[in-house]
C-alpha cells in the first residue's frame, strides 16, 4: 500500500478504450512524455484515465447542487489511482471558437491593455475618464453602434447576386437563392406576385429588379403550382424573401458551414464607415497611450507591442505597474514562438496548436503549485527552431513544483523528457499495453517498441534522388496578409515541401493564394486560363492549365455528430447496406437498403433513435450515457438484426475494425477498394462505426486522403496538405509519406506545408519562407532541392534540415 509521501502516480487496472488492464507508475514533479503510434492508447491513458480521474475527484468536492451546473465527464474505467494531484488539461480543442474570440481574449491580455488605457491613457482635455469596458468591442459600452463591434459591414450588389443577367429568373438568374424546392418556391411566389420570371433579367424594369433583390418586405401570396405529370400539388401560402434578405439571414444564422460559405460569396466586406474598422466608439478612440490608440496597439504583433511598451515605460506609478504586468504576460507568449500574432487576431483563424500554446502561456502566470498539467502535443505546428523555447516553458512549469504529462510525437521532446511511457506496440486491439515506463534511455532495450528505432536513429531511410519537374505553376506579385510582393514557383509532378517558422506565411501562400487561384481555374465561370481574381492577392499566374483537379486535404472533422462515422464518410456503408438488402432474408421481407440505416426510421431502434445509447438524468449528479435498454447499443430494432451477412448482423459489421473488415469483405470489389485505401494510410485499427467525434485531426485527414485515393483519377491532380504529419507518430508518418510519394509516382503533384524535417528531407523541392513570423516573415528565403536549402544562409530551417539530411545519408 503506497504511503502518503509516495512520489509516484500509480495507476492500476486501466481499461479505458483499448487499454488492457494497464498498471503503470509515473513519478510526480517530472516532465513525462506519453508516446506510441496513433491509436495505441496513449491518450486514453493520459487524458481518458489520469486526467479524467483527477477531474472526477475534484467534482466530488463540489456541492451537489453546483455539480449540476458543470459539464462532467464520466468516471474512467480503472481499478485504482493513487498519488494523483489535481490536474489541469490543455487539449487541442477542435471546436471552432466564436468570431469575437481573439488572441487578446484567450490570453486575457486584452483585459490588461484596456485597464492601461482606462487608468493611464492620455485623455482629451475635459474628457471623462472611461471604464475599461468602454475599450472593449464586445461590450455595449465600447462597441461601435453601426457595426456592433465587428469592425466590418457586409453588403451585396446586383452584380454579385445575378452574375448572368442574360438568363431569366426561372433559369436561375438569381444565383444567391437556394436550390431545390426552396428556390422553386421563391420563383413561384414571384410569379404569383405578377413578376415576369421568364424574361431575361436585364430586360426587367430597374425598379422591379431593385425590389426583387433588396426589398425588406415579406408579402404572403397564394401559390398555384404548375401541375406535373403524376403529381397533384395543392395551392399553398408562400412567403417572399428578397435575395439580399436570404443571403444575410443565411450568413448570420445558418449552422451549416457550407451554406454560410456560399452566402459569403455573394457579399462584400468593407471597414465600417463609422468606426473605420476599429470596432470602438469615438470616445474610446480619442484616448491614447504612447501616442497610439488601443485599436493601433491591438493590431501590432505581440513582439512589436512589447518593444513599444518597453520604450514607453510609464511616467506615473500606475502606468509603470500596468506596463510591467503586460510585459510579463506577453513574454511567455513570445517565448513559445507566437510573437507574430496580434491581439486582434481572431481565434477561428488560429490553428489548434497555436490555441493550445496560448493557453499554456497563460498558465505560466497562474502561479499554480503541485498540480499535474496534461498537454496534448504542444509541439503541434511548431517549427524545430521553436522547440527549444517550448521545452524551456515546460521546464518552467515543472520547476514551479508541478508535474507535466505530455502526449507527444516530437522526438526532441521525448529525448529531453525525464520519464517516457511508451504505449503499443501497434494500434487499436493490437495496442493498449505499456511497453516501457522509465527514463528515455531504457527504451533502447524494448524490441517491440515502434518508437525505439526513431528515437535512437536506427536504420535511417535510404537517400532519395529528387524527381525532375514536368512543369511549373508561377504566382506573381502575391500580396496577402504578411506575404508581400512575392513571386513563387511551384514545380509539377513532384513533392514540394513549404517550410518556415510559425507565422512566416506558409498557409497564406499555399492554403489561400495557390488553392484559391487553382479553385477559380476549375470553376466554369472563371475557367479562362491564368485568370486571377483580385480577392486572392495575386497579380498574375501562369501554368494553371496543366492542373485538371485540386484536392485540399485538411484536419477538420469529417462530421460533427456521432451519426457520422468512418463507414458513412468513405461511402463504404452504402455498399454494406446494399449487400444486406441483397440477402435472401431481406428480399423475402421486402427490406431495401434504407432499412439498414440507423439514421432513418424503419430499421433503427426508435428508443434511442439509432444512437445506441440514451442519456440518463441523475439528480445532483452529472448526466450519464448508458446503452439503450432495448437495442443494448446495437442501434437497430430486433427485426433488422435478424438479417445476417455471412453470420454477422449490420451492427456486427459496424463493430469490425478496418483490418477485420478487409478479411470479411474479401471478394467484394466495391468494399475492398475503400478498405484497402484505409489500410494503406495506416487506419486498420479504427472501427467502421467509430463516430466522427472520436477521431483525431490526423485520423480525419487520413480518412479524407483515403477517400480521395479510392477515386478514379482523371487528368493531373494537385494535392494540397497543411501539416499532414501533425498528430502522427514517426512510424505513421512513414506510412503517410509512402502514399504521398505514390501519388507523385502516378504523375500527380503534392504540395505539403510541413515542420517535420524528415518529411522535408525526403521532398523533391523545398520553398522556405521567413526569416521570422508576422511582419518579420512573408519572404521566400530559400528554394531548391533539400540539399540546396540546407546550405542557404539566413534560413532558420537550414540547420535542422541539414541535420535531417545527415541522418538520411
Amino acid at each position: 500500500m503506497p504511503t502518503t509521501d509516495d512520489p509516484y502516480v500509480r495507476v492500476r487496472g486501466a481499461r479505458e478504450n483499448n487499454l488492457r488492464d494497464v498498471d503503470v507508475d509515473i513519478p510526480r514533479d517530472t516532465l513525462t512524455v506519453f508516446t506510441g503510434v496513433s491509436g495505441s492508447g496513449k491518450s486514453s491513458l493520459a487524458f481518458g484515465t489520469v486526467y479524467a480521474e483527477a477531474q472526477r475527484r475534484y467534482f466530488e468536492s463540489v456541492a451537489p447542487y453546483a455539480r449540476r451546473l458543470i459539464h462532467q465527464v464520466g468516471a474512467p474505467d480503472v481499478g485504482e489511482i493513487t498519488g494523483l494531484p489535481p490536474a489541469v488539461s490543455l487539449e487541442q480543442r477542435r471546436s471552432a471558437p466564436g468570431s469575437r474570440s481573439s488572441v487578446g481574449t484567450v490570453t486575457t491580455l486584452s483585459n490588461s491593455l484596456r485597464m492601461l488605457f482606462s487608468r493611464a491613457g492620455d485623455y482629451p482635455e475635459g474628457a471623462e475618464r472611461l471604464d475599461s469596458d468602454a475599450f472593449s468591442p464586445n461590450t455595449a459600452a465600447g462597441a461601435c453602434p453601426e457595426c456592433h463591434g465587428l469592425g466590418r459591414i457586409h453588403r451585396t450588389t446586383e452584380e454579385l447576386l445575378v452574375p448572368d443577367p442574360s438568363s431569366s429568373i426561372r433559369e436561375g438568374a438569381i444565383a444567391a437563392w437556394p436550390g431545390a424546392w426552396q428556390g422553386k418556391n421563391l420563383r413561384d411566389v414571384l410569379d404569383a406576385l405578377g413578376y415576369d420570371v421568364d424574361r431575361p433579367w436585364r430586360e426587367l424594369a430597374l425598379e422591379d429588379r431593385e425590389w426583387i433583390l433588396f426589398t425588406d418586405e415579406q408579402p404572403v401570396v397564394t401559390v398555384h403550382p404548375v401541375r406535373e405529370a403524376g403529381r397533384i400539388q395543392r395551392p399553398y401560402q408562400g412567403t417572399y424573401m428578397s435575395a439580399r434578405r436570404y443571403v444575410m439571414h443565411t450568413f448570420a444564422d445558418s449552422r451549416s458551414r457550407t451554406l454560410r460559405a456560399k452566402a459569403e460569396s455573394f457579399l462584400t466586406s468593407e471597414p465600417c464607415p463609422v468606426c473605420g474598422g476599429s470596432r470602438l466608439r469615438p470616445e474610446a478612440m480619442a484616448v491614447t497611450f504612447a501616442g497610439r490608440t488601443i485599436a493601433e496597439l491591438v493590431a501590432l504583433p505581440l513582439a512589436s507591442l512589447a518593444e513599444l511598451l518597453l520604450a514607453a515605460g510609464g511616467a506615473g506609478g500606475t502606468a509603470r505597474v500596468l506596463t510591467a504586468d503586460l510585459l510579463a504576460r506577453i513574454e511567455p507568449v513570445t517565448e513559445l514562438g507566437l510573437g507574430y500574432l496580434s491581439l486582434d487576431r481572431t481565434a477561428p483563424t488560429l490553428s489548434s496548436g497555436e490555441l493550445q500554446r496560448l493557453r499554456l502561456a497563460t498558465q505560466l502566470r497562474s502561479g499554480l503549485f503541485g498540480v499535474v498539467y496534461v498537454l496534448d502535443e504542444p509541439s503541434a505546428g511548431l517549427h524545430p527552431a521553436d522547440t527549444e523555447s517550448l521545452l524551456s516553458v515546460l521546464g518552467g512549469l515543472k520547476d514551479a513544483g508541478n508535474s507535466v504529462f505530455v502526449v507527444e510525437h516530437q522526438l526532441e521532446v521525448m529525448r529531453r523528457a525525464d520519464w517516457l511511457v511508451d504505449v503499443g506496440p501497434l494500434a487499436g486491439e493490437h495496442g493498449g499495453r505499456v511497453l516501457h515506463s522509465g527514463p528515455p534511455a531504457g527504451l533502447a532495450g524494448v524490441a517491440e517498441s515502434a518508437t525505439r528505432r526513431f528515437l535512437f536513429d536506427e536504420e535511417p531511410p535510404p537517400a532519395r534522388r529528387p524527381r525532375t519537374p514536368s512543369g511549373w505553376i508561377g504566382l506573381h506579385g502575391v500580396d496577402r496578409h504578411n506575404v508581400r510582393g512575392v513571386d513563387a514557383e511551384f514545380p509539377l509532378g513532384v513533392l514540394t515541401a513549404v517550410t518556415g517558422v510559425s507565422g512566416s506565411g506558409k498557409s497564406t501562400l499555399v492554403g489561400q493564394v495557390l488553392a484559391g487561384v487553382l479553385a477559380d481555374r476549375q470553376a466554369p465561370e472563371t475557367a479562362e486560363a491564368d485568370r486571377v481574381r483580385p480577392a486572392w492577392g495575386c497579380a498574375s499566374a501562369r501554368g494553371l492549365e496543366a492542373v485538371n483537379r485540386l484536392v485540399q486535404v485538411d484536419q477538420k472533422p469529417i462530421g460533427r455528430t456521432p451519426r457520422s462515422n468512418l463507414a458513412t464518410y468513405t461511402g463504404l456503408f452504402d455498399v454494406v447496406r446494399k449487400l444486406f438488402a441483397a440477402t435472401d432474408t431481406a428480399r423475402a421481407r421486402g427490406y431495401r437498403a434504407g432499412r439498414f440505416s440507423f439514421n432513418v426510421a424503419g430499421g433503427r431502434c426508435e428508443t434511442c433513435q439509432g444512437e445506441g445509447f440514451v442519456s440518463v438524468e441523475l439528480l445532483f449528479l452529472p448526466s450519464t450515457y448508458a446503452p439503450c435498454p432495448d437495442c443494448h447499443g446495437a442501434r437497430y430494432n430486433p427485426q433488422t438484426l435478424e438479417v445476417t451477412l455471412n453470420g454477422l448482423t449490420v451492427a456486427g459489421v459496424l463493430d469490425l475494425t478496418v483490418e477485420a473488415a478487409a478479411g470479411f469483405f474479401a471478394g467484394t470489389p466495391a468494399a475492398e477498394r475503400p478498405l484497402r485505401t484505409l489500410l494503406d494510410v495506416g487506419l486498420g485499427y479504427l472501427r467502421l462505426g467509430q463516430p466522427a467525434t472520436e477521431l483525431s485531426g490526423g485520423e480525419a485527414q487520413r480518412i479524407k486522403l483515403a477517400t480521395e485515393l479510392q477515386r478514379i483519377r482523371r487528368g493531373h491532380t494537385l494535392y494540397l496538405l497543411d501539416e499532414p504529419t501533425t498528430g502522427l507518430h514517426p512510424a505513421d508518418v512513414e506510412v503517410l509519406m509512402r502514399q504521398l510519394h505514390g501519388l507523385v509516382d502516378a504523375g500527380d503533384t503534392v504540395v505539403v506545408v510541413e515542420h517535420d524535417m524528415a518529411v522535408v528531407a525526403g521532398a523533391d523541392h523545398v520553398i522556405d519562407l521567413g526569416p521570422g513570423g508576422g511582419d518579420r516573415g512573408g519572404r521566400i528565403v530559400a528554394t531548391g532541392t533539400p540539399e540546396e536549402v540546407a546550405r542557404a544562409a539566413g534560413s532558420r530551417t537550414a540547420p535542422y534540415l541539414a541535420r535531417a539530411l545527415r541522418a538520411d545519408g
